[in-house]
């Protein structure tokens, strides 16, 4: 008679569920960590293009819209569009991945919480999928599709 309890890879149900399971985690997991990384990506790097597309407005933006405190106008729109273009690019990349996602992290907060206390046009619950998104990045990293992750392999970090 069979024992139907049997838990043995390879075997009965749990052998059934491993074969189903094992090319999700091998393959999957990295796939859907590299689609958060573009998603990311395209957000950041969308809005970087449209500031330096026309510097006189993006200025003019930061100005009388933004209301950076502390920071000269221009420094805080250099600032801006070069954390949105370069740090975007390492997310992508998979470099540095979670050393980027903490200004885009920051800079989503001030969007949502300081932009969107003043503005309902930027109080907006896609920024909590990005902060989501940047969370998990910065807890988790880039995952296995990524130079991060060559870089520790490489260096035996991982």
């Amino acid at each position: 008679m069979a024992n139907t309890n049997d838990t043995t890879p390879g075997t009965g149900i749990a052998g059934l569920i491993g074969t189903i399971t094992r090319p999700l985690d091998a393959f999957g997991g990295p796939a859907a960590v590299l689609f958060l990384r573009i998603v990311i990506f395209l957000t950041f790097w969308r809005a970087g293009l449209t500031k330096i597309e026309d510097w006189d407005n993006t200025l003019l933006l930061f100005e009388y819209e933004y209301m950076v405190p502390i920071l000269p106008v221009a420094l805080a729109a250099l600032l801006g569009t070069a954390f949105e273009l370069g740090a975007s690019v390492l997310v992508l990349l998979g470099l540095f991945t979670r050393l980027a996602a903490l200004p885009l992290l920051a800079m989503s907060l001030v969007i949502q919480f300081v932009l969107g206390a003043r503005s309902p046009a930027y109080d907006n619950f896609e920024h909590f999928f990005w902060m989501a998104i940047l969370c998990y990045l910065i807890a988790r990293g880039a995952g296995a599709l990524s130079i991060d992750h060559l870089l520790a392999r490489r260096f035996g970090l991982k």
